[in-house]
């Protein structure tokens, strides 16, 4: 069965792209049963979305170069995107490629921030959502189960992720160097997901002076502000606050616009045009782009941060090559067990042909003794069953050590070929 990885990413492709294919997450589940039934019963598929990536994993019985095909023309179609528009942004991989891939991944080596944590809820929340969506069959449910496995020991076992080591870190580390200094500022922070808090959190350690969250659900604006005794504020009334801030971090999950460049330059009038940090790390933005023409407002988008990320990774870069072998010994493992499991149904043929045989020979044999007694054939039936267990015994065990071989595939079709088990499913 064939792993299939087809997806874009900061590296590959410009905000703007990520934003017209970014899936909503209210969606995922049925996105996910929609290609699970193109697909068929048997295979499997997870999609991991986050605000850097959209990558579609798919394990099925085809081979690689149309689940890759297949996974584009599905991309174009929920997006309503022309395949020409965004298929030379997209990378693929399959079976080791792929495993490497999500390694890395899950690791923290392929993300804008070197060694940030959120990889690793985002991952296990992908896995969630498929199982509930009843899309994730054994070979991708063990895969990711292994990735996870992967950053984990990454993170225990290495200091990539020492220090601050975040979107919304490095976020508070740019408004400090444009600014220079925070405290006594006032913050305001749009949203009250996972990194509207770890900005939050940046922000008061650096100093500032007052906070103020927004959100659609006043009550998320109130659990969040409480602990820093900052105020809470209803997302609608955004406008008629924006000029009180001197930093905005803004990362909703709303699918328009939620602040203009109109909006901007009232506020930056209301200030007596004192300067104003701004930072969109939702995707698709918050923000309007136009805003960064207003006089004094300084405005950054998620992908403005790859300067600051790379400061920030400078001092944890001697950390990568041990983050490499770990993820080398672990998809080495994986590759082995998957061997395992590629093996097994080969195992299971030649063993079932043998004791066919062994069968129509015992029964022949019984035949032609005529009336035997019941502890008689029991004998021969232990018998017979142990020759087959013996004869079996090395080729099952040389299948099995030679699976995450360079010759295992010859092996394979040898097997096949010598006991005429060509028939088998592949």
């Amino acid at each position: 069965m064939t792993i299939a990885l087809t997806g874009l990413s900061h590296h590959t492709s410009p905000l703007a792209l990520r934003e017209r294919l970014m899936l909503p997450s209210d969606q995922i589940s049925n996105i996910l049963a929609m290609l699970h039934g193109q697909l068929g019963p048997d295979a499997g598929v997870a999609m991991l979305t986050t605000c850097n990536r959209l990558e579609v994993y798919v394990s099925a019985n085809q081979p690689p170069e149309v689940l890759h095909k297949r996974i584009t023309a599905f991309l174009g179609a929920i997006s309503r995107l022309a395949e020409s528009e965004f298929a030379e942004f997209l990378y693929h991989g399959a079976n080791t490629d792929a495993a490497r891939h999500l390694f890395r991944v899950a690791a923290s080596l392929d993300s804008m921030v070197v060694g940030e944590n959120e990889i690793m809820g985002q991952l296990q929340q992908t896995c969630e959502t498929a199982r509930n969506a009843g899309t994730l069959n054994r070979p991708l449910s063990v895969i990711f189960q292994r990735a996870l496995k992967c950053g984990k020991k990454v993170r225990a076992e290495t200091r990539i992720g020492a220090g601050k080591v975040s979107v919304a870190s490095v976020a508070v580390d740019l408004a400090e160097s444009i600014l220079k200094d925070l405290s006594g500022k006032t913050a305001m922070i749009v949203g009250s997901g996972q990194v509207s808090e770890l900005a939050l959190k940046s922000l008061v350690a650096h100093g500032v002076g007052k906070v103020m969250v927004l959100n659609r659900t006043l009550d998320h604006a109130q659990a969040l502000a409480a602990p820093y005794r900052g105020e809470a504020i209803i997302l609608e009334a955004l406008p008629c606050h924006l000029h009180r801030a001197d930093i905005v971090v803004s990362s909703t999950g709303a699918s328009d616009l939620i602040l203009r460049r109109a909006d901007f330059e009232r506020a930056i009038e209301q200030r007596g045009r004192a300067p104003m940090f701004v930072i969109d790390i939702a995707v698709p933005r918050d923000i309007e782009r136009e805003a960064v023409r207003v006089e004094n407002v300084y405005c950054y988008d998620i992908d403005d941060l790859h300067g600051a990320a790379e400061r920030n990774l400078r001092k944890r870069r001697n950390e990568i090559g041990a983050c490499e072998e770990i993820i080398q010994a672990e998809l080495e493992s994986y590759l082995a067990w998957r061997g395992r499991l590629n093996i097994e149904p080969l195992i299971v043929a030649m063993t079932r042909r043998f004791h066919d045989v062994r069968e129509q020979e015992l029964q022949r044999t019984l035949k032609k003794l005529g009336e035997t007694s019941p502890r008689v054939r029991e004998e021969l039936e232990a018998l017979s069953r142990r020759i087959i267990n013996n004869l079996l015994h090395y080729p099952i065990t040389a299948l099995k050590t030679e699976t995450a071989g360079e010759h295992k595939d010859a092996l394979v079709y040898l097997t096949r070929r010598l006991f005429n088990l060509e028939d088998m499913e592949q």
